[in-house]
């Protein structure tokens, strides 16, 4: 698809078939990186209990780094090129590129300084010791010093992603999922000759195939016929260009710290009811970080033809585009938690055989299932804020969902001594306010207001 006729289409053609057709790659090719991962797990797993033990506490901050990658600032690399194209400025689209970059190196050698500096005896304040400590430490050692290649990954595609084209970098996903597969096996249990790293090896293949993703989606950036090109004319840094990333991603970012503080509050909370019902969440609270990918396919189509609109100044078509994207993430993902909320089992039999764990998280999905539809709403505007380039009432929509979860579950824990079902419950009302917070703020022009104001 040429740039032009892409342009003409975000800009004049019909809303949801361009969002279905622009989302299937994308949520498709994430859905298959959730296989991935579930497969990088079974592998870890073979290892033993004490490198699971060690990956479940490298994961929150890994999960973290991969989030603030990817959506976060890589939403926002996205929503800047698309809104200078949308204004029809290809040079300054060309110098957003090198900005982005500059992001992923200045980020990555960030996340590098802490780790090193903090990893060690953050881990042993989340209760690592022994051989789990120096596994977890091992891992996040190797995953935390590559972790410029894990931003350039993110950022490059999201370059790409904001010129409109989905499916290149869904492509690249899909391969690399072929690679990284057998890549895994190899490198954490020693098949097909590779060493035998262990836990270790999860990150080594990691960095390989992002140091892959990287290096095409840079080939791609450069090519004469690219819409946007990695030019070096447009090589020289400037505040103004940073500015329009880091406004938008800077905000943003706060979004998965409230998702990963939410699940790990709720989290700490029920243990009193005991390990059964900390299992039987866990497995179904998992089940949100399924709806990101799903989710994402639409937001990244919605960000990009959002931006696209708001550069143009078509302010009314970029809030009718929020909407109908939006509707149509909630359906998706309401029709699953709808679904699993009447057979639990069809989930949780995939991560567990324990009745008693399995029981439990179908409590948590009898009653969150249902409301699932506004979790992927609140989601999809999210993304689709980031087109418009104001974050902040999303990112207080989570912030009240946050406030209602821990506050509800602390009162339902600490006070008024209640079943965990009435924890879920305010679990699910969290979710409920999520969505409901965003749309409203759309519907009453807040993406107005942002570009009243300049």
């Amino acid at each position: 698809m040429q740039a032009t006729s892409t342009r003409t289409l975000f800009l004049e053609g019909p809303i949801v078939p361009t969002l279905f057709r622009l989302a299937a790659p994308n949520a498709l090719a994430f859905l298959v990186q959730a296989g991935v991962n579930m497969t990088e797990v079974w592998y870890v797993g073979q290892l033993g209990t004490v490198s699971l033990a060690a990956m479940a506490f490298m994961f929150p901050g890994f999960m973290l780094l991969q989030m603030l990658a990817g959506g976060s600032f890589g939403g926002a690399t996205t929503s800047s090129l698309a809104r200078a194209l949308g204004a029809g400025d290809t040079a300054r689209a060309s110098g957003l590129i090198w900005h982005a970059l500059a992001i992923a190196l200045a980020a990555g050698v960030f996340f590098a300084v802490v780790f090193w500096l903090l990893g060690a005896s953050t881990l042993r304040a989340l209760g690592a010791e022994g051989q789990i400590l120096e596994e977890a430490w091992a891992y996040g050692a190797i995953a935390f010093s590559g972790a410029a290649l894990t931003w350039a990954s993110a950022l490059t595609t999201s370059c790409i992603r904001g010129t409109g084209n989905m499916r290149f970098p869904a492509m690249i996903m899909m391969v690399n999922a072929v690679i990284q597969v057998p890549l895994s096996g190899g490198l954490i249990l020693g098949w097909f000759g590779l060493p035998k790293l262990g836990l270790p090896g999860a990150a080594v293949s990691n960095l390989i195939v992002a140091s892959l993703t990287t290096v095409t989606a840079l080939y791609m950036l450069s090519r004469k016929d690219a819409p946007v090109r990695l030019d070096t004319r447009y090589m020289r840094l400037q505040w103004p260009l940073f500015r329009d990333i880091t406004r938008v991603g800077g905000v943003a970012a706060l979004s998965p710290v409230f998702t990963i503080s939410t699940i790990s509050t709720i989290n700490a909370l029920i243990v009193s009811f005991g390990t059964a019902t900390v299992a039987g969440y866990g497995i179904g609270a998992r089940l949100e970080f399924l709806l990101t990918p799903m989710v994402f396919g639409f937001g990244m189509a919605m960000n990009a033809m959002i931006g696209m609109n708001i550069g143009n100044g078509n302010l009314a078509r970029a809030e009718r585009i929020g909407f109908l994207g939006g509707l149509s993430a909630a359906s998706v993902t309401g029709v699953l938690g709808v679904t699993l909320a009447v057979f639990p089992e069809l989930w949780m039999h995939i991560f567990t055989d324990d009745p008693a764990v399995a029981a439990e998280g179908a409590k948590y999905l009898h009653i969150s299932g249902p409301v699932f539809a506004f979790q992927g709403l609140g989601l999809a505007l999210y993304f689709a804020s980031q087109g418009a380039g104001t974050v902040m009432w999303p990112v207080i929509a989570q912030a009240s969902r946050f406030v209602v979860a821990a506050a509800g579950a602390s009162l339902c824990v600490y006070v008024f001594n209640t079943s965990v079902e009435w924890v879920f419950a305010v679990v699910a009302l969290g979710m409920l306010v999520n969505g409901s917070v965003s749309a409203g703020a759309i519907h009453f022009g807040a993406w107005k207001r942002h570009h009243q104001r300049g």
